[in-house]
């Protein structure tokens, strides 16, 4: 995974974050359930990233 991928996928976890909690504090429902999803997506781009790094090191081990 590179750096770029990194950070892109740590602020779109950070701002899912911000969102559940600006929607906690207004009582605003949409919001926290956007914040979700949206934390949710990082966390499945973060494991699809470690999966495919994964896969190299499997693939450089048999080269």
């Amino acid at each position: 995974m590179s750096f770029t991928d990194k950070v892109k996928n740590e602020a779109e976890e950070l701002t899912g974050k911000a969102k559940q909690a600006v929607g906690r504090a207004t009582d605003n429902e949409r919001l926290v359930a956007e914040g979700q999803a949206q934390e949710t997506a990082a966390h499945a781009k973060k494991a699809g990233e470690h999966v495919k790094d994964a896969g190299k090191d499997v693939r450089d081990a048999f080269s």
